[in-house]
């Protein structure tokens, strides 16, 4: 009897684990996908700008 019930219990606490990893992976993947969007939307601003990133001309040795 006592090995059913522990077993019962393995058995909710890995199911109970396994729904926390999984909310913290779909908390994750929502954060990467926010930045993401940040950043395409930060990136279009930018391109439109005329200050250039790099200079024109290769540097000279």
């Amino acid at each position: 009897m006592y090995e059913y019930e522990f077993q019962q219990l393995r058995a909710t606490d890995l199911i109970r684990r396994a729904d926390h990893e999984r909310q913290i992976r779909e908390a994750a993947r929502a954060r990467r996908a926010a930045r993401r969007e940040a950043a395409e939307s930060s990136a279009e601003h930018e391109s439109h700008s005329r200050r250039l990133r790099r200079p024109r001309s290769a540097r000279t040795a």
